[in-house]
Order: C-alpha cells, then sequence, then structure tokens
C-alpha cells in the first residue's frame, strides 16, 4: 500500500466535517488547531489519569523492585516517544500508530493496530474509572465496600466526559488544559514534599511476591506500562495538531519527560511514607501519604479532589481517543463506517458512544466478576497497547533497514538503537501482561478478523487493492 493520506479522507455519507472552530481547543491557535503547549497537555493529561493514583498500592504489593522497573519502563516509555516523533514527523496523519503500520506493513496490519488500540482505549478507559471510584469515596467518606455504588459513581464518571466530547473539540482541548494543569502540580508536589518525610521502615521489602525474582519484575512491567499508556495521544489526533510534523514529536517527549519525573518522585515518597502494609490494602494511596505527611485533616481531601480531577480529565481524553482511532481508519475503509460519521459539531458520536457503552460494561465486570478488578483490567489493556507500541517500532525499524523512506545516515546508528530499544520494550510488555492477560486479549483480538473480512466484503475487494468479479452461475469457487 502507498503511504497514508495526510488527510484520512472525506468524511463518511452523512458525515459533516469540522470546521475550523471546532477542531481546536485549550492552546487554540490560527485554523483552530492544538498548539505546542495543547498537544503536551493532551500527552500529559492521558498519561496522568488516576491508574497513577492507584498504582502505588498495586506496586507495593510486589516490593521495593517495582522503583528498579519503573526506571527500567521509563527508558522503553522515552524510547518509544522518539519513535513516535520520527513516524509524526514522516507520516503527519491522522490515527498514529495505524497509519504507521499501514505504511510499512500493509492495510491489514494496520487494521489489526488500530482493532487492538480501539480495544486499549475502551477496557483502560475502565481502569481510570475504577480507580477514579476509590478518590470519589475518599472525598466524600463514603464505604468503599458496596459495589453497586461504586458502580454507579464509576458511571457517572464514564458518561460526563463522554457529553464533553459530544459537544465537539474546542470543548475537548480547553477540558484537558484545565485539568491537566489542576491535577499535575498537585502530584508533583506529593512527589518533592514527601521526599522529606520518607522512613526506611515503611518500604515494602524487595520482593513481596514469594515467587521468582523474574516474575516479579514481570509483573510490575506489566502493571506500569499502563500508566504510561496515553503517550501517543498526539499521532492518533495529528490531524488536529498545528504543524504535526513538528509538534507530534516534541509534545511526545516532553510529555513523557514530565510524567517520567512525576511518576519517580512520587513512587518514592508514597513507599516512604505509607507503610508496605496499609499501602497494599489503600484504596487512596496519595490521599493516605498527604494524611501521613500532615497528620490527617483537609489535606487528604484535597488529594483526593486532585485525583477526582484528574480522572475526569483523563477519562476525558481517552473517550477521545476511543473514538479518533477508528474514525481515522474509517475514512480510510478499513473499519465500519458509522465511525467516520461526524456531528455538526465534529464529534465521531458512534465511536464515542459505542465506546462508553464497552467500557461501562467492563466496569460492571470489574467490581461483579473478578477478584481484583484493577490489575485484571490494567494487565489487559497492556497487553493491546503493547500491539501498537510494536508495530510502530517495527514500522520505523523498517524504514530504517530497508531504506525504503529517506534516511538521516548521520543518526542513523542512534536512531536503529531507540528503535530496536522500543520494539524490545513493546515485546516485554506482552510477556509481562502475563498468560492470562495475553490469553483474553488475543481472543479479543481475533475478534476483529470477521470485522475486518465484514469491512472488505462491503468494499467489494478480495485481495489488497482488488475488486471482486461477479461470480456468474458457471464458475465455482
Amino acid at each position: 500500500m502507498g503511504e497514508p493520506r495526510a488527510h484520512a479522507g472525506p468524511p463518511a455519507s452523512g458525515a459533516t466535517a469540522p470546521g475550523p472552530e471546532d477542531t481546536g481547543g485549550g492552546d487554540v491557535s490560527a485554523g483552530g488547531k492544538l498548539g505546542l503547549p495543547g498537544a503536551i497537555a493532551l500527552v500529559i493529561g492521558n498519561i496522568v489519569g488516576t491508574g497513577i493514583f492507584l498504582l502505588p498500592s498495586s506496586l507495593a504489593a510486589i516490593g521495593t523492585v517495582s522503583v528498579l522497573v519503573l526506571l527500567l519502563v521509563t527508558l522503553g516509555a522515552i524510547a518509544l516517544a522518539v519513535v513516535f516523533g520520527r513516524l509524526g514527523n514522516r507520516i503527519p496523519a491522522g490515527g498514529g500508530p495505524y497509519a504507521y503500520a499501514r505504511d510499512a506493513f500493509g492495510e491489514f496490519a494496520g487494521f489489526w493496530v488500530a482493532w487492538s488500540f480501539w480495544l486499549t482505549a475502551w477496557i483502560g478507559n475502565a481502569g481510570i474509572a475504577f480507580a477514579w471510584v476509590g478518590y470519589v469515596n475518599s472525598l466524600f467518606g463514603w464505604r468503599a465496600d458496596n459495589p453497586l455504588q461504586n458502580i454507579l459513581i464509576g458511571l457517572v464518571g464514564l458518561w460526563i466526559p463522554a457529553f464533553v466530547n459530544l459537544s465537539g473539540v474546542k470543548n475537548i482541548g480547553l477540558f484537558q488544559m484545565v485539568t491537566t494543569v489542576l491535577k499535575f502540580a498537585p502530584l508533583l508536589f506529593v512527589g518533592i514534599v514527601g521526599l522529606f518525610f520518607i522512613k526506611g521502615a515503611n518500604f515494602p521489602e524487595w520482593n513481596a511476591t514469594g515467587g521468582s525474582q523474574w516474575n516479579a519484575i514481570a509483573l510490575a512491567a506489566g502493571l506500569i506500562l499502563f500508566a504510561y499508556s496515553g503517550m501517543e495521544s498526539v499521532t492518533i489526533v495529528a490531524e488536529r495538531i498545528k504543524d504535526p510534523a513538528r509538534n507530534i514529536g516534541k509534545a511526545s517527549i516532553y510529555g513523557v519527560l514530565a510524567c517520567a519525573a512525576m511518576y519517580l518522585l512520587a513512587t518514592l515518597a508514597i513507599f516512604g511514607t505509607v507503610p508496605a502494609g496499609q499501602l497494599e490494602n489503600s484504596t487512596a494511596p496519595f490521599a493516605d501519604a498527604i494524611n501521613n505527611m500532615f497528620g490527617g485533616g483537609i489535606w487528604g481531601k484535597v488529594m483526593a479532589a486532585c485525583a477526582v480531577i484528574s480522572g475526569i480529565g483523563a477519562l476525558n481524553g481517552w473517550t477521545m481517543l476511543v473514538a479518533e482511532m477508528p474514525m481515522a481508519a474509517a475514512q480510510d475503509r478499513m473499519f465500519p463506517t458509522p465511525f467516520a460519521r461526524l456531528s455538526r459539531r465534529g464529534a465521531p458520536v458512534f465511536g464515542i458512544l459505542l465506546g462508553t457503552v464497552l467500557t461501562s460494561l467492563m466496569l460492571v465486570y470489574a467490581y461483579l466478576g473478578s477478584e481484583n478488578g484493577f490489575d485484571t483490567i490494567l494487565l489487559l489493556a497492556s497487553f493491546t497497547t503493547a500491539i501498537p507500541y510494536f508495530f510502530s517500532a517495527g514500522a520505523q525499524l523498517f524504514w530504517l533497514v530497508t531504506g525504503g523512506r529517506q534516511v538521516n545516515r548521520g543518526r542513523l546508528a542512534r536512531d536503529l538503537a531507540i528503535a530496536g530499544l522500543a520494539l524490545l520494550f513493546g515485546a516485554w510488555i506482552v510477556y509481562g501482561a502475563g498468560a492470562d492477560a495475553a490469553l483474553y486479549g488475543m481472543l479479543m483480538m481475533l475478534v476483529g478478523v470477521p470485522v475486518y473480512i465484514w469491512v472488505k466484503a462491503k468494499r467489494g475487494e478480495y485481495g489488497p487493492g482488488e475488486r471482486r468479479r461477479a461470480v456468474t452461475r458457471d464458475e465455482t469457487l
């Protein structure tokens, strides 16, 4: 297949293309698109959800080895952000990993990646909502052991961002900028100030799993990867970014670096201020850390409020991505047509509503059908996240090795090393997600194959670029 168009194509029949006033928000530049500050806010806002607000509890059950794993995963995430920057410069097309895989490996690989990312987006939203519920309960002093109450709270948290997204991209950008600023500063505050309250006795043992060191490292990696998912956000909405060839790479790298610093500081601070036994069972570890630092009072409530704001902001950004990836694929006639239809405000209504319904069902399963809902969602989402990451790194490696696209010879060795590291990072995450997540994730991936066949049949094609011949009575298959 040829290189994907810079614009994925005209909207499907019945759609209304977004005008300039509908394609920007937050940092709105000439033409109504997101500039660099708005793009960075989108990356940070999507990376820093409520996942990080609950993650320290899961990592405490693994042990202090998770801090080492966090460092290693951070290196892989930075390498992947650099790869996204290179690919975004080469192919500033909407759809991000979908466009990169399709450009390098053909349309089925592109569909496979788009399907995987779509799974990641709505599954991951359930994880964000699950953690968000714990902080809502902490903020208002509600009991956290009532599944039906928790489901109701979670559904409210899912559908508010859905309605924001339905109102148009301009409102999404403004909402994202505000929530990003309100949540990032308090988290960094905990990470920096908490360092002065650290007590060595509070840290969990090095490997608290009771299993092998390698298994502990792999499990921690699978959980931590979810905390970095979202780094590809600007690549998916490239058509809504001002000067995407320049700003996609900068926004991806700056966003990951900012989040990496905050993650490392905050994890150390929480491990050192909340005793391991308390931390393992905590549903609001950041609030517990603040309470332990300042003796309780209003500070824990303030942190819980920040987590609530953070979760809404992350759900807002990810609800956008739930619809944007399949929309880009549908505009290339690689996903069912309804995903490409836009409202008068430029909102992909079908994708937003379907994604939110599926996320709602996953949230219900997490509370009623799983013993450890948060970890189950995180590991499953980590597996499906790794597929687009792996193929994106593979696409960069493919073009560097084959020379099929213009290559900068002066930095070829460095680019090869970074792409190779990003490729290994993606493979490691598949392993770290565990056997159960890989099994269920692959089954969900396979569901996409009949969808692909159906889309091809609707296009009247039986092979790459070929039209199906009419079958007469005398012909046999």
